[in-house]
């Protein structure tokens, strides 16, 4: 299949907003997808990321705004003619018809046409039978799935069935992969196969994809750029290492990130923040502010300086293998550590932690955005 598109368009999409009734899902969203880019829209439920991903499939329609793709504005355009391909969280197979028919039933309603046409165009109709086999035959060698053409999807495991559904918008060779959250009906070791198997593809195919999660861990690891949504509002567009390292806001900050960020508010005085006794030097932005929201995040607490100590009592336990992740009090706050399992963290023992003042984030507590 790779080298065999003959197109791969960007998506834009330009202060779309879309209402239903008195609700606002989407707010003026602006966002570019570049060709052949893996675009992630992701945050937690009702925060518009499906909506959004409908809007540019045509599934609804726009209540203001523009969407583009491929340079073409689509707000008129119905999604048959789009040039899309839909991958649903539910697989969608048609239960009376097997794996080969499953793939190739859109390829046949478009490219088959009508009865009459058939009658009337014998050779060309054999043509593009031969074409659309030759298809669906390459993408079920791409996807492992050649000997299960025969099968009918009750006879098929759950990966099994998503492969099947990638499968059919593939054969399609469309311009741009619309995917609504396609992972989540699979257990936990089939997610993370089918993670590495979507990239994969996605390298040899080079097709432009919006990809819809509420998995941050899923989005970190699929999207060459990812756009957090929340209340239909855009909150941070970026790569994965940018979301991580400069969240925009404290939103961001703690959505991004398993365990999620620490986020304690203290006191500003003198240049510094008060922690619980111990100092942290703020940016300048904030020296005015009689307060911050300090963000530290579990994995960046080390149990040896240098850094700033800080000494929280150990709550529970949690052992991972490798590492164990520590719940703590500090004065009247909670922390979350990430620490090697080799630590010792006696529960209820104070366990004295240091962190660098450059791996500390602060953001404004009124706003939420971040002070740099």
């Amino acid at each position: 299949m790779a080298g065999t598109l003959n197109f791969v368009a960007g998506v834009s999409l330009r202060g779309v907003t879309k209402r239903f009734g008195d609700v606002t899902a989407v707010e003026n969203l602006s966002l570019e997808v570049n060709e052949g880019e893996f675009a992630v829209l992701v945050g937690p439920s009702g925060c518009g990321k499906t909506t959004a991903l409908r809007l540019i499939a045509g599934l609804e329609e726009l209540t203001a705004g523009e969407i583009t793709i491929g340079g073409r504005v689509v707000n008129d355009v119905p999604p048959k003619d789009r040039d899309i391909a839909m991958v649903f969280q539910s697989y969608a197979l048609y239960p009376h018809m097997n794996v080969f028919e499953n793939m190739s039933f859109g390829l046949r309603i478009r490219l088959l046409r009508s009865f009459w046409w058939r009658m009337s165009h014998p050779k060309e109709a054999a043509k593009r039978r031969e074409r659309i086999e030759s298809l669906v035959r390459k993408t079920a060698r791409l996807l492992g799935l050649e000997d299960l053409l025969r099968r009918r999807p009750r006879q098929l495991s759950g990966g099994e069935r998503q492969r099947v559904a990638l499968g059919r918008a593939i054969v399609r060779e469309p311009q741009v992969f619309l995917m609504d959250e396609p992972l989540s009906n699979l257990d936990a070791k089939l997610r993370v196969q089918m993670r590495s198997e979507l990239m994969r593809l996605h390298r040899q195919l080079g097709i432009t994809t919006v990809y819809v999660t509420h998995d941050q861990v899923e989005a970190m690891t699929m999207g060459d750029r990812i756009a957090v949504l929340k209340g239909g509002v855009l909150q941070q567009y970026a790569t994965p290492d940018v979301l991580y390292r400069q969240p925009a806001n404290a939103f961001v900050g703690s959505f991004i990130g398993t365990p999620p960020m620490n986020q304690l508010e203290a006191e500003v005085r003198d240049g510094v923040a008060l922690v619980a006794g111990a100092e942290l030097p703020v940016p300048d932005g904030a020296r005015s502010l009689a307060s911050v929201l300090v963000g530290i995040r579990p994995e960046a607490f080390r149990p040896q300086g240098p850094g700033v100590q800080l000494k929280p009592k150990v709550d529970v336990v949690e052992p991972l293998g490798a590492t164990k992740t520590v719940y703590l009090r500090l004065g009247e706050s909670d922390l979350t550590a990430s620490l090697r399992a080799d630590v010792p963290t006696p529960e209820g023992a104070e366990l004295p932690l240091w962190i660098l003042p450059e791996d500390v984030h602060f953001f404004d507590p009124g706003t939420g955005d971040a002070i740099r």
